[in-house]
């Protein structure tokens, strides 16, 4: 009997042990496939009328930036209470933040320059004339400058950080995009009307290389993983390129959502994630390693969210939406019904 009663425990034993490693497994396949599930946790209400395009998070400061047609809303990321304004950017597009510097500089596309502000205080410290339409902005830290990327004059505009002079202004052959740096002199852009990524030398503000990224065609938004040295642009022919930063070749082209303007990429989760707005989704894709990914999510958002912004510290993303009035006589682009924008929450 004594033999018998050690058996079934043995046996009990080791079915428990069989169930643990099998549960073990399954969680932690369920991890490297990153299948999460990020969902709308939320709303914050943005006042005014204008329409929006690119906002960032400050996760050290814990602000919002959000470009808001002549102005910047200043939001505290976490009581989400409006915290200031950065007033007077027409036709603001990006922002761009150096940290180190204490500066922000803001891409005024109507306006033909760029306006610096303090971080502290908030207040325009100058303005600084760039090219024709500046759209995307992007600081880059090993060399302390800003390279603002002009759609209409097809060009780029850098700019010294610390003095706010201009140093150089290049041509980009084509309509530039979105940027990226990798932290190490390296700056790449989308090249909308190319469908390229060009690979530029920060340091002597000239470029490398013109990669081609078909079969993506007319990229956007940009993001970079800086230690497995990939670059994911998201492309209006529904799909994601994923790009070698060392070699311009891409890896691999997961299938996103349509009229996607933004991209992101969590560090801590492994995760990119494409702002889609003509379909009103946010499409989460795994980066199982360097090249191979995986679409884990396609969460429903609202039509005309293609923006968005990442913060790394909670890993949660805010992504501007309104409701749109459909253009009149004369207008090319549809309006925002005024009192209706609003960021979404999303998060796990």
């Amino acid at each position: 009997m004594k033999r018998a009663g050690i058996v079934v425990v043995v046996s009990l034993f080791a079915f428990t042990l069989i169930a643990l490693t099998q549960e073990g497994n399954t969680r932690a396949a369920s991890g490297a496939a990153g299948a999460k599930g990020y969902k709308v946790t939320g709303k914050i209400p943005v006042a005014g009328e204008g329409g929006w395009d690119y906002l960032v998070v400050d996760e050290a400061a814990r602000r919002l930036y959000l470009s808001h047609s002549t102005h910047v809303v200043v939001f505290d990321v976490d009581s989400h209470a409006v915290a200031g304004d950065i007033a007077d950017t027409q036709g603001v597009h990006g922002i761009a933040l150096a940290r180190d510097l204490d500066r922000g500089f803001v891409s005024d596309g109507r306006a033909n320059s760029v306006t610096i502000f303090d971080l502290k205080t908030l207040k325009t410290i100058s303005t600084v004339p760039a090219g024709t339409n500046p759209d995307a902005i992007l600081y880059d830290e090993i060399t302390k400058r800003v390279f603002a990327f002009n759609g209409r004059s097809k060009d780029a505009t850098v700019i010294d950080a610390a003095t706010g002079k201009v140093v150089s202004t290049f041509p980009v052959g084509g309509k530039p995009e979105f940027a990226a740096a990798d932290g190490k002199g390296n700056v790449y852009v989308n090249v909308e009307d190319t469908s390229e990524i060009l690979h530029i030398d920060a340091q002597k503000m000239t470029i490398l290389h013109r990669w081609p990224l078909a079969p993506c065609k007319e990229p956007s938004g940009l993001a970079m993983d800086t230690e497995s040295r990939r670059l994911f642009a998201v492309c209006d022919n529904e799909m994601m390129a994923v790009v070698n930063a060392d070699t311009g070749k891409v890896v691999a082209t997961p299938k996103i959502g349509e009229g996607p303007d933004a991209a992101a990429f969590d560090p801590g989760t492994k995760d990119i994630f494409s702002s889609n707005g003509e379909t009103g989704t946010l499409t989460v894709v795994h980066e199982e390693s360097p090249d191979k990914y995986s679409v884990v999510q396609n969460l429903t958002t609202e039509k005309g969210a293609r923006t968005m912004a990442l913060d790394l510290k909670t890993h949660t993303l805010y992504l501007p939406a309104a409701e749109m009035v459909p253009p009149g006589p004369g207008q090319k682009w549809p309006s925002v019904k005024m009192g209706t924008m609003h960021l979404l929450i999303v998060s796990e």
